[in-house]
């Protein structure tokens, strides 16, 4: 992995997102930082040419997006266009929201109607990933709900964005998942995990929690990962510092 992978989820940030002005501040700090591609998610609604001139003048990529779950399937064109007036090859389906992963029939139509947008999508040059939680390593026919949309999705229509914080909090090795996926994973999302005093799990800054990232990272390397991503759902104080500190982690320890 080189430092010039290493983007940010903007998700981490949101709260500082949420108009041009301060859209503007924050990709300015993030450069500060050291990043230079950022993932769009949780930031308000501007025309996707302002988007783009924003993180342009400040010298970062526009990696990835998350766009809703519902629009991907229902309307995929419209995202087609999105990220074509972004200049971005990457989605991620963000979560299945409203969709019962109990339900053999609902987690059937998923994969149906994920391999159909992203069949859109690949036809257009661009890329549909699937960003998963916890709830999809649930048990499904003799595997998991994630293993069965692997299986019957056609991997030119959908890629993982495998987030390494849930796979680990579900209860899977993250490194085994990295190889299960080689050659369909160009992008990651990256965190630590952490148990506190009162036995609840925490977001943690890389490198400040338990995950073995240093195998996680070359893993998804040689499996031909483009991105990786630092995610921070939650952070104990200005997430600008707990990004910071994992920029340094990343740049210290995990970079070739």
């Amino acid at each position: 992995m080189k430092l010039a992978q290493v983007a940010v989820q903007l998700y981490t940030v949101r709260n500082f997102c949420q108009d041009a002005a301060a859209l503007a501040a924050t990709a300015k700090k993030l450069r500060a930082i050291g990043y230079t591609a950022v993932q769009l998610s949780g930031v308000a609604p501007l025309p996707e040419a302002e988007l783009a001139a924003i993180f342009r003048g400040e010298g970062l990529t526009i990696c990835a997006t998350h766009e809703p779950g519902a629009k991907i399937l229902a309307d995929p064109e419209a995202v087609i266009a999105r990220l074509q007036a972004l200049g971005c090859r990457y989605t991620a389906y963000p979560s299945p929201s409203g969709i019962d992963l109990g339900d053999a029939a609902q987690v059937e139509k998923l994969a149906r109607q994920l391999d159909a947008a992203g069949a859109r999508l690949h036809a257009a040059g661009l890329v549909l990933g699937y960003h998963n939680h916890a709830f999809e390593f649930v048990k499904f026919r003799g595997a998991t709900v994630l293993d069965y949309l692997f299986a019957h999705t056609d991997p030119r229509h959908l890629v993982s964005e495998l987030d390494v914080f849930w796979v680990h909090y579900g209860g899977y090795n993250v490194v085994d998942w990295c190889r299960k996926l080689r050659g369909r994973l160009p992008f990651i999302h990256l965190k630590d995990y952490g148990i506190n005093t009162r036995n609840a799990h925490e977001y943690r800054e890389i490198g400040a929690g338990s995950l073995p990232f240093q195998e996680i990272i070359a893993e998804a390397d040689a499996g031909g990962c483009e991105w990786f991503i630092v995610e921070q759902d939650e952070t104990p104080g200005d997430p600008f510092v707990s990004l910071e500190q994992s920029f340094h982690y990343i740049k210290a320890h995990l970079v070739s």
